[in-house]
């Protein structure tokens, strides 16, 4: 039953009212990442009546948090994040129920524990963890409340929701690739303005209680800017043209066997970069095979023996490599770091494992130059 005297100012709210405040008891909200953008909208959200809010985040308070992570104090230093929010929390509003998550978000356990929230808050701070969230909202159809800070820039958008012309957007409609490990520093490295943040966290909590209540105009398929030097902001209309990356998850199935850092081009430990002008070379070491992760109706073929077998089909296809230096090919060399990562993980320490740079492609070009 809800508790009027507590929310009564949101009910006296001209076209908000009792039934809007209903809607917040019943939604079922879940917060990734506890950190400057997750406290407020784990404060706001809390405060407002949303019934039911997941928060998931690996981390602990740290003293260089506190500037802007202001659900915490000093003694929350050393502490698990998501149990430092939920004592909190809990205290500022005993009727909304939390549930914490004390890991990090995976490929993994994400299914899992979207499946159970009708709305995801980007919270997060890294590109992989963005594309991951983008990627399994759009596949489960729950709508995702973004927001990104830079310095002194941040921005807002809601993806995955149908709006009246029936076009849907997402995070990858604004960043269609991830940009170059480094490129974009996180706050760590490039600082941050503790405001910033609790504005931009209190926006997305504010589009979060629009779209459940139906109050106004979320920013659906819109991105809204905002720099704090000069309070410059705009809104954009995000285009809705067909994505054709290739290394877009279609299912679930792909979704799970995509590695987020290897998608974001973060290096990973014991595979090798196989130049193209190296391949041929390489190819021809004795006990070698090269494993074509492509679809098998893609071209051009490979004028040099090669084993197929698609991406989607790895794991359970491995036991057809019998040789001990495998190369990993595809179009573009994106799927085939993802296949080596994916042979790295399961065949023994034996294999010398690699794979094709620039893909395919890279090497028809430096054919016929």
């Amino acid at each position: 039953m809800l508790n009027l005297e507590r929310y009564q100012r949101q009910i006296t709210l001209k076209s908000f009212g009792i039934e809007a405040q209903k809607k917040l008891a019943s939604a079922k909200v879940l917060v990734v990442g506890a950190g400057g953008l997750g406290c407020p909208v784990l404060q706001y959200l809390t405060a407002a009546g949303v019934g039911n809010i997941g928060i998931i985040d690996d981390d602990k308070v740290s003293l260089s948090n506190l500037h802007r992570q202001i659900l915490f104090t000093s003694n929350d230093i050393g502490k698990l994040k998501t149990e430092a929010a939920f004592e909190r929390l809990n205290a500022m509003n005993p009727e909304v129920q939390i549930n914490i998550v004390s890991e990090r978000i995976t490929t993994k356990n994400a299914v899992e524990i979207i499946s159970d929230y009708d709305v995801i808050i980007d919270c997060t701070d890294n590109f992989p963890t963005r594309y991951l969230l983008d990627d399994v909202s759009r596949l489960m159809t729950k709508p995702l409340i973004f927001g990104a800070i830079y310095q002194y820039e941040g921005q807002a958008a809601i993806f995955n929701v149908i709006d009246a012309d029936g076009f849907t957007t997402n995070y990858r409609h604004l960043f269609h690739e991830p940009p170059k490990p480094g490129e974009v520093p996180d706050c760590n490295d490039a600082g941050v303005v503790g405001v910033l943040p609790g504005i931009i966290g209190t926006i997305q909590a504010t589009e979060t209680i629009k779209l459940i209540t139906g109050t106004g105009n979320p920013l659906i398929n819109k991105l809204m800017t905002i720099n704090i030097l000069d309070y410059q902001t705009a809104i954009f209309q995000i285009p809705t043209e067909n994505l054709t990356n290739e290394n877009i998850p279609s299912t679930l199935k792909e979704f799970e066997q995509m590695n987020y850092e290897l998608h974001c081009g973060i290096k990973q430990k014991g595979i090798t970069n196989i130049s193209s002008s190296e391949f041929k070379e390489i190819a021809e070491i004795p006990d070698t095979v090269i494993i074509d992760v492509r679809e098998t109706d893609e071209l051009p073929k490979l004028e040099l023996p090669y084993l197929s077998i698609p991406l989607s089909q790895l794991k359970e296809n491995s036991n057809q490599i019998n040789k001990q230096n495998i190369i990993v090919v595809c179009q573009s060399g994106k799927r085939s770091m993802i296949g080596a990562q994916i042979l790295k993980e399961i065949l023994d320490q034996d294999y010398t494992i690699g794979h094709l740079e620039g893909g395919i492609n890279q090497l028809n070009q430096e054919i016929n130059e």
